[in-house]
């Protein structure tokens, strides 16, 4: 004998299921991707942007966005003719899109930074690095948040 799912949990799972959809797959609105966009080309200055040198290390699926540890890399000798000047980390739906500045030189040895975040929901997060010769480099990774942060600012 097979015994049904009263119709309360039915609903709940139900529920959950419809709830769990709508904060994975979420996509980003016009006005994120543009306000990210906005602070990517602030930070460039007019230079272009190009890929590679720089590695955003962060979970692609989160459990929690409270607390998200990264980590960003850039290939660079750090050399005093050629070294990483600035790391900047921004996102696309958290209230502020300004995860955070670093400032780097010559003498810091590797060109790295850790932290750990919170992530407000399922977004794209870009790493952009500022060389000594004025190039700025970046790599982009796309999260999904099981379970929101600082959800202050969503409506």
């Amino acid at each position: 004998m097979t015994t049904r799912p009263s119709s309360r949990r039915r609903l709940l799972l139900q529920a959950g299921a419809g709830l769990a959809a709508q904060v994975l797959v979420r996509p980003a609105s016009a006005q994120d991707a543009a306000a990210m966009a906005a602070a990517v080309s602030q930070f460039a200055g007019g230079q272009p942007v190009r890929r590679g040198r720089v590695k955003l290390e962060i979970a692609t699926l989160v459990d929690n966005g409270n607390v998200v540890p990264l980590r960003v890399t850039v290939d660079s000798p750090m050399s005093a003719a050629d070294h990483v000047s600035e790391i900047a980390i921004y996102n696309e739906k958290n209230p502020q899109k300004d995860v955070g500045r670093f400032t780097l030189g010559p003498r810091a040895g590797k060109a790295e930074v850790s932290t750990r975040i919170r992530l407000a929901t399922s977004q794209k997060l870009t790493a952009l690095a500022r060389l000594s010769d004025g190039s700025v480099w970046s790599d982009t990774v796309d999260v999904v948040v099981v379970l929101a942060a600082c959800i202050e600012g969503e409506s």
